[in-house]
């Protein structure tokens, strides 16, 4: 769809800080960082150039802290595939001397990159993937894994859910590591909380005209029909969704996974009353207001997702780290991540923890009425915090190497 040679050339060079007096572990005084998106397709809204700005606005907080470093800031478009990907964070690495790798949204394309950035110089800050297999078997002393993962929207998500006697199921899936690993997590739920599956169907990505899926979930009569997808695929199954009655037959759709872009890509009027988990919404507080109005002005007036949050948010530790540890070996500065607990306007504070999941508060949300909103991306309300300690998946059960050996 995308031509191979546009990521490929996508590489931009951004001086970001000022100079200074060169240290012992950093060469040059400089660190060089690459956000690696998707800028161009599905989710390009959702993490993509808002990613970029994301860390920009990191780099311009951390000079506030720490003016005697310079920073690079790169961008490329991986064009949601795996090769291309992988592709750029070879070079990156080679050529360009690349610290840290930022982003990466698609659990495909990210998993390949983990596996380019392990044993390298490199350090691999995700936010844009959700699979947990990064902090699980797959997990890596180069990576950090941010914003959230399937395990924390499956059990946010479908606990509510199933409390509230939703208790039987239906998965409409993308057919890609971030769709199975999320029907795999929320399908363990609902099962040990004694609910049902009643069927599941696997969806191509970009999918335009989910019909037959649609429709198989619709003949299920089940109560939840879940969506394991992302971005454009939720807005156009949830739109679709609503044209084929499913929710006027009396069957809910869960979104697990959702962005405040796809609720303003779908609109109230459609997306009124779903439930969603996420790690950030811009409403919050004073802090994410601040900072969302700080990011509109670079956006066209568009909010930041939490995606793009967590950009910001483990760009800045990261930062925070490298210069407490005076050295950018990736190794050595993820080591720090772990070490320092994080703290920032978007996420308050929280850790980094041995197997390299940050773990912060997450928050299950209901898409407002139009009637309840009452601005612009005015779009959530809250239903329950659910504490760092219960979002994310305990670190003995992921099967991490670093944690179990």
């Amino acid at each position: 769809m995308f031509k191979s040679s546009r990521g490929l050339l996508a590489g931009v060079a951004i001086l970001a800080l000022l100079s200074g007096p060169a240290t012992a572990e950093i060469a040059n005084n400089t660190l060089k960082l690459g956000v690696l998106t998707d800028l161009s397709g599905l989710a390009a809204d959702s993490a993509g150039p808002g990613s970029v700005v994301a860390a920009k606005l990191a780099i311009e907080d951390f000079k506030a802290e720490k003016p005697d470093l310079k920073i690079e800031l790169m961008q490329a478009d991986h064009q949601n595939k795996a090769d291309i990907g992988a592709s750029l964070a070879r070079r990156w690495i080679d050529v360009d001397k690349v610290d840290a790798i930022l982003d990466v949204p698609f659990s495909s394309v990210a998993l390949a990159v983990q596996e380019v950035v392990r044993g390298t110089k490199t350090a691999f800050i995700a936010s844009g993937p959700g699979t947990s297999l990064l902090t699980g078997g797959k997990c890596s002393p180069n990576t950090v894994h941010w914003t959230y993962d399937t395990w924390a929207l499956a059990h946010g998500t479908a606990l509510a859910l199933l409390r509230a006697k939703k208790d039987t199921w239906f998965f409409v899936t993308a057919d890609y590591a971030f769709g199975h690993a999320l029907e795999s997590d929320a399908s363990e739920v609902v099962k040990s909380q004694g609910g049902r599956i009643l069927g599941s169907v696997r969806h191509p990505t970009d999918a335009s005209d989910f019909s037959s899926f649609l429709l198989q979930a619709q003949a299920s009569k089940a109560k939840i029909v879940a969506l394991a997808n992302a971005a454009g695929d939720t807005v156009n199954s949830v739109k679709q969704a609503s044209e084929f009655g499913l929710q006027a037959g009396g069957q809910e759709l869960a979104a697990l996974l959702m962005q405040v872009t796809d609720v303003n890509a779908i609109g109230l009027s459609i997306a009124k009353g779903l439930y969603l988990t996420e790690g950030f919404y811009w409403d919050a507080n004073d802090g994410t207001r601040k900072f969302a109005d700080r990011f509109a002005a670079q956006m066209k007036g568009k909010r930041p997702t939490a995606i793009q949050a967590g950009v910001y948010a483990g760009t800045l530790h990261y930062l925070r780290a490298a210069a407490a540890a005076d050295s950018s070996d990736a190794q050595t500065v993820v080591a720090k991540m772990k070490e320092l607990p994080s703290k920032d306007p978007l996420f308050g504070e929280g850790k980094v923890r041995r197997d390299g999941r940050h773990v912060h508060n997450m928050y299950l949300f209901q898409v407002k009425t139009p009637a309840e909103s009452k601005a612009p991306w005015d779009f959530y309300k809250l239903v329950e915090t659910i504490p760092a300690a219960e979002a994310f998946r305990p670190i003995e059960l992921g099967g991490c190497p670093m944690v179990n050996n």
